[in-house]
């Protein structure tokens, strides 16, 4: 499933979904796993209902030894014996529904994990596509749906299930003929559940996708409120998240509507079974086919019934819920493992291999939607240094994910060392090619734990010495317990900046071979600008890095800079070249009133520029 997104984004094409087949066969399979568990939670849940049909049956028996006049002993005994099955029946109860709860929690908890592996090794362009309100809708919101039928609904609806088994059983037990009789019930529960089902799976199924999409909206609001502040688009994003909200309660109502309509098929039906058993009762006493105290049992049988039936279909209700939710997460595990095996690590160097990158795009675009890249052929030779500038909407993040391998090019083609990237796999091209964007993320926890995410095997001394060629130093020093220092929800608050040098460590100690810095530095106020500078040019020295420059500064500093229009090349060449040729570049430079000399071509200093121009 594909949602349009506004022009010039990537279309949110959401994570797979499993069939009902699917779903079945990894339930089967998570089951296999745990034999002996799964055997007692099934034991006990069936003598918990085989329990509860001791009572009609021996009030079947008081009916007839009352009339045949037997005396108070026998009644006292069998008093006793129905408050003895009631008893042990509620501790069957109690003891199965916890132990199949445990079950089904473990199944859960099995089957979490493996969403979040599956999600963590799919190709990034993958998640891109799909967003992240997508895969967090299911990793939270579908989770708790299935949680709580687990914990709750889940061993009663279990229970109510067997418990009609084994009633209608003991009907047909009783006489063949009340048997019949109480299945007269069933055209009419089957009738009111095909209507039900009918109408609110699909409403289930677009709950669910509603959700997603709300959290997407919110999870986009939240990320970029900074921006979303900067250029006043709070009532626009509001709107946005208001509309998709309203989406899911519409849908929410009309099922509860359709809930509504649903008990009242359900009572109809009760009525019809309840008066077919006492008919036939009646005429089987009349007849002196059956006792007086068997068609009570009968009755109470059918009586018995009404309790599990309506919990059966009125717990479907939540079943489906979970039904449609447990899909969602089985379609993430159901994903290609696209992870090539991984060799053995070469041994780590001081400073990567020179790479050369290749860049062919004749075109892209976004599904259907307009051409946002064409014609675009580039190369950056090992170790260059390359900025990318232009205007909001020229390309520059579009191009700076294709050459990072999180989106494919529609037409064309990336080279690393000459092997196009998608024969590379995830995992190869992963440790290849590193992307930095704005959105950096501190993980909760040691800050040694955080940088150690790119580099399990590094050493204290190793994670220092990336704090400090990132300039992190000053502040890394004021940390109470050091690489031990809890930061992150919960521990140490990091500025957006230090958020930043942390990541360029980070890209450090992954030590890649090409580094794309999309918009890197970008979260720095004026004060932070020249430091991050500094810090990304330090952590990129000797790599083939692409720079989506926020700042011309970084444009300044850069080996070669390309200057990006309407998805074209508009402009390339050195700081110094595009300044000499007098064109957009040279224009937009020159619209800055510059204090001091213009940095010399190359990577030289910032510190020259004390007003740095800020592209949109």
């Amino acid at each position: 499933m594909t949602e349009p997104t506004t022009t010039g984004a990537e279309p949110r094409q959401l994570l797979p979904t499993a069939t009902a087949g699917q779903t079945w066969a990894t339930l089967r399979t998570e089951l296999a796993r745990l034999p002996g568990l799964s055997a007692v939670a099934g034991t006990l849940l069936v003598a918990a209902s085989a329990t509860g049909l001791v009572a009609p049956w021996v009030l079947g028996r008081l009916v007839d030894d009352v009339i045949a006049g037997s005396d108070t002993s026998q009644i006292v005994t069998w008093a006793g014996a129905i408050a003895g099955a009631a008893v042990l029946a509620g501790l069957l109860t109690a003891v199965g529904a916890a132990v199949a709860a445990r079950l089904g929690e473990t199944v859960l908890a099995r089957l979490r994990e493996r969403v979040l592996d599956r999600a963590l090794h799919l190709p990034s362009a993958t998640l891109e596509r799909a967003g992240t309100g997508d895969l967090v809708a299911r990793a939270g919101d579908d989770v708790a749906v299935v949680t709580n039928v687990i914990a709750t609904s889940g061993p009663a609806f279990l229970g109510a299930l067997l418990s009609v088994v084994l009633t209608a059983a003991g009907l047909f037990a009783l006489d063949w003929r009340l048997g019949i009789a109480g299945l007269v019930a069933a055209p009419a529960y089957a009738l009111a559940l095909r209507w039900y089902l009918k109408r609110s799976i699909p409403y289930y199924a677009r709950e669910r996708v509603a959700t997603g999409e709300r959290a997407q909206a919110t999870a986009e609001a939240l990320r970029g409120s900074a921006t979303v502040r900067a250029y006043r688009m709070e009532d626009a994003h509001v709107a946005r998240i208001a509309a998709r909200s309203g989406v899911a309660r519409d849908l929410s109502l009309e099922i509860f509507g359709l809930f509504t309509r649903f008990g009242l098929r359900i009572n109809r039906s009760e009525f019809v079974g309840l008066a077919a058993v006492l008919l036939a009762g009646f005429l089987l006493v009349r007849d002196d086919l059956v006792t007086v105290g068997a068609a009570t049992t009968a009755a109470l049988y059918f009586h018995r019934l009404f309790n599990p039936i309506g919990l059966l279909l009125f717990e479907s209700d939540s079943v489906l819920q979970a039904g449609a939710s447990l899909a969602r997460l089985v379609g993430v595990t159901a994903l290609p493992d696209t992870a090539t095996p991984a060799g053995p690590e070469p041994a780590r160097q001081a400073r990567p291999e020179p790479a050369a990158l290749e860049v062919t795009v004749a075109q892209h675009r976004y599904d259907d939607g307009p051409v946002v890249l064409r014609d675009v052929d580039l190369r950056l030779a090992p170790g260059e240094r390359v900025a990318l500038v232009g205007a909001s909407g020229a390309g520059k993040s579009t191009l700076a994910g294709i050459i990072a391998g999180i989106i494919a090019p529609t037409h064309g083609s990336v080279t690393l060392r000459g092997v196009p990237l998608v024969e590379l796999g995830e995992h190869r091209l992963r440790r290849e090619i590193a992307l930095i964007s704005q959105e950096v993320h501190v993980f909760a926890g040691p800050l040694a734990d955080d940088l150690r995410l790119a580099d399990p095997d590094a050493t204290d001394d190793e994670l220092t010495a990336a704090l400090d060629l990132v300039g992190a130093t000053h502040w890394f020093r004021t940390l109470p317990d050091g690489l031990a220092t809890e930061v992150g929800e919960g521990g140490r608050h990091l500025t957006a900046a230090q958020a930043q040098q942390l990541a360029l460590a980070r890209l450090v100690l992954a030590d890649p071979a090409v580094a794309v810095l999309d918009e890197a530095t970008a979260e720095a106020g004026s004060a932070g600008a020249r430091d991050l500078d500094r810090a990304a040019v330090a952590a990129t020295e000797g790599r083939t890095t692409l720079v989506v420059a926020h700042r011309l500064s970084q444009a300044a500093t850069a080996d070669r800079v390309i200057v990006m229009e309407h998805g074209r090349v508009a402009e390339h060449g050195t700081h110094a070249e595009l300044l000499a040729a007098g064109g957009g570049y040279s224009q937009l430079w020159r619209s800055w009133r510059m204090p001091g000399p213009v940095p010399p071509q190359g990577r030289g200093s910032t510190e020259q520029i004390e007003e740095q121009p800020v592209l949109g």
